[in-house]
């Protein structure tokens, strides 16, 4: 295919010395990759807590900002999408299938260990839970997502460049883009996606096995993990093949007819009341910590770091390294749309829809375990939501829409993201050709495959995170561009 850049070749060969390396020496490189992990949390998380959350208030400025009027292409054009499969469109490939792996786990986890708090399992735990879930899934995560693709959304319909990371660094490095310093910055972009949505294939592989097996007594291992990776490509791959406005705007808004579904059961048969309060409280709690919350590095405090480097911390980075694939994508399905819509899309619904969802499951979780009937703290993360269900009305029900909820997040997760590695190395083309979409598919399921049946998924997370580091540089980088670029472009305005 005369379409395929170099950047995939490239890509190629590192892919195949990392999977290479984590199949000869499992072990070693869980080790080695966990040691760096560990290193850089513990010496640049006030890096990474200070990087995203000036990303946080540079987003609440273009909302507010005059430069929220110019559109995301030409003066005349507009959306593609209508406002509802948009945002279900972005919604899935951000987060969705996370909302279910962490939905019930999560807020559990903090109500049951959490240092920020003087007590474990108590009102103010309980509330502390709530809070930290809201912010590791809010504002935050959502402005690292936003601004990466309102960058590439700019440059790519507004200005005419390629849909690639590297375009959107013209305005600051100039025809360097073009050679071999904008080939490395690309291939960096598609190595962070390939990992990071094998890794998500890998884990979704393990929450269905577990959700199958909690039904149906499925058993729980790689040969059913397998089979389930195999079905599961195949029916991305045909709905890759069949194009970005059917397949995935089709999955895309079954996800969330399948979610709202969920999310009712939940609301109905949990604590109902007591959901619509702890998610009022919690919206306050929120807001009214979020700047504390934003800049807390407890460097007196050993025990207190050490779970913000394995949660908050964790998450800025892993946010970061998703962006170069989930800010691709929102920004090729938001052509037309105007930056103060494009922000206040992105950033303030999925923080609410996200609000609402860790209130349902994390409060029926947390009352579940209170009740002592199940203890659900010491549940594997991925049957959590299958055991909450259990001490519900219709549990079979439920956990049957869950599946196949996972299944539909996994599907749309998969297919975006081929898109998304068929524009990076085919030049940025809008439509990517479909035999490079169906390479880029098997590539990810197979290493999916392959770090399964070596226990190798925990080593390539850790990938994933020590890339967010050099990719958070290229980050700002891009955020500086697109500021260059608005600012000529305001004074061309003003002047007309």
């Amino acid at each position: 295919m005369k379409k395929i850049s170099l950047t995939f070749h490239i890509t190629m060969a590192l892919v195949i010395f990392a999977v290479g390396y984590g199949v000869i020496a499992p072990d070693h490189f869980e080790e080695m990759t966990t040691t760096i992990k560990n290193i850089i949390a513990d010496t640049a998380g006030w890096y990474y807590l200070l990087t995203v959350s000036m990303l946080f208030f540079i987003s609440v400025f273009l909302i507010f900002s005059p430069i929220g009027r110019i559109r995301l292409g030409k003066d005349s054009d507009r959306p593609q999408f209508s406002m509802i499969s948009w945002l279900a469109m972005l919604f899935s490939a951000g987060m969705g299938i996370g909302l279910v792996f962490y939905g019930a786990a999560e807020p559990l986890s903090h109500y049951a260990v959490n240092p920020a708090t003087t007590a474990v399992e108590t009102k103010a735990a309980y509330k502390e839970a709530m809070r930290q879930t809201f912010f590791h899934w809010g504002f935050h995560a959502w402005s690292v997502y936003g601004m990466t693709a309102l960058a590439l959304a700019y440059f790519q319909f507004r200005k005419g460049q390629p849909g690639l990371i590297s375009a959107t660094l013209h305005p600051i490095l100039g025809d360097r883009v073009n050679g071999p310093l904008g080939t490395i910055i690309d291939v960096f972009a598609i190595f962070a996606t390939v990992f990071g949505v094998a890794t998500s294939l890998g884990f979704g592989a393990v929450q269905i096995n577990g959700g199958l097996h909690y039904l149906f007594g499925v058993p729980v291992g790689f040969t059913s993990q397998l089979i389930i990776i195999a079905i599961v490509t195949v029916l991305f791959l045909i709905s890759a093949w069949s194009g970005l406005g059917k397949g995935i705007k089709i999955l895309s808004n079954a996800n969330m007819v399948l979610a709202l579904a969920l999310l009712i059961f939940v609301i109905a048969l949990g604590p109902t009341l007591l959901i619509f309060n702890m998610f009022t409280d919690s919206v306050g709690g929120y807001l009214e910590n979020l700047i504390r919350m934003s800049f807390r590095t407890a460097p007196l405090d050993p025990e207190n770091r050490t779970w913000l480097n394995d949660w908050t911390i964790f998450y800025w980075a892993w946010w970061m390294a998703w962006s170069p694939f989930v800010g691709m994508f929102i920004a090729r399905v938001s052509k037309g749309r105007t930056i103060r819509e494009f922000m206040i899309g992105v950033l303030v619904v999925p923080t609410v829809l996200s609000a609402i969802w860790f209130s349902a499951f994390g409060t029926t979780a947390i009352e579940t375990q209170k009740e002592g009937i199940i203890d659900l703290a010491s549940t594997a993360t991925e049957l959590t939501i299958f055991e909450m269900f259990s001490g519900l009305p219709w549990s079979f029900v439920i956990s049957m829409i869950a599946i196949l909820l996972i299944i539909s997040f996994f599907i749309t997760s998969a297919d975006s993201a081929t898109f998304v590695l068929g524009m990076q190395s085919s030049y940025g083309s809008l439509t990517p050709p479909n035999n490079l979409k169906i390479i880029w598919g098997i590539i990810q399921s197979t290493i999916a495959v392959i770090l399964l049946s070596v226990g190798g998924l925990n080593a390539l997370q850790n990938v994933i995170i020590i890339a967010a580091l050099p990719f958070s540089i290229i980050l700002i980088m891009m955020v500086t561009s697109l500021f260059k670029s608005l600012k000529e472009e305001r004074k061309k305005v003003k002047r007309r």
